[in-house]
């Protein structure tokens, strides 16, 4: 999926010339918690938060604090043309809530945690009513496969597929699948030599 698909197109922006309280109201007023700072031709000038702005404001009001001293200068952007898992990897290792989307310098759109978050509940199918089953499998050639052809066969529909962390050889793998009884498959897994966690209707 790429990032395009997923963010917020044309967002809320402010200029460097605007004053702290102006974009504290701007953001409020649309509760939004980031504000791309623009030039007047769209190009990304810079980046606050809410927080950052919260900050700000006591020492703007008795000293000459400006939104240009309190804007992230050179903030993370994205490409509407990557995937979504850059966005969500940069996310995640620089600890921010949010990242503007740049094509030729020029600001095309936002993309937050929120959406990545929502992106990942879709793919995954949380909201939708499943079944569940956990299996662990050896890490050989050949036997994801043939669980995934053993849960087909037993009439399981794949929804999303999970996948734990590798330990001694072996993964875990969590198969959410569309509404049914998992006792026939769990036993036709537990048949081909495969361990069952959990099976859950």
């Amino acid at each position: 999926m790429k990032i395009s698909e997923l963010m917020i197109p044309n967002p809320i922006t402010i200029t460097e010339e605007a004053s702290i309280q102006d974009a504290i109201f701007l953001m409020k007023t649309n509760s939004i918690r980031h504000l791309p700072v623009v030039s007047r031709g769209k190009a990304l000038k810079g980046f606050v938060t809410l927080a950052d702005l919260k900050q700000g404001l006591i020492p703007s009001m008795v000293g000459d604090l400006s939104l240009s001293d309190l804007m992230i200068k050179d903030p993370i952007t994205v490409d509407p043309d990557d995937d979504i898992e850059i966005a969500a990897q940069r996310i995640y290792k620089n600890k921010i809530g949010g990242i503007p989307v740049v094509k030729k310098k020029r600001l095309v759109g936002i993309i937050t945690e929120s959406d990545i978050l929502r992106a990942f509940i879709d793919m995954m199918g949380f909201l939708k009513a499943s079944s569940h089953i956990d299996v662990t499998i050896n890490d050989v050639p050949g036997l994801f496969r043939k669980a995934l052809d053993t849960i087909n066969d037993a009439g399981g529909d794949i929804i999303s597929i999970g996948m734990g962390v590798q330990q001694k050889g072996k993964k875990t793998y969590y198969f959410r699948l569309s509404p049914c009884k998992t006792q026939p498959i769990r036993i036709a897994l537990e048949a081909q030599g495969f361990t069952v966690l959990t099976a859950t209707d």
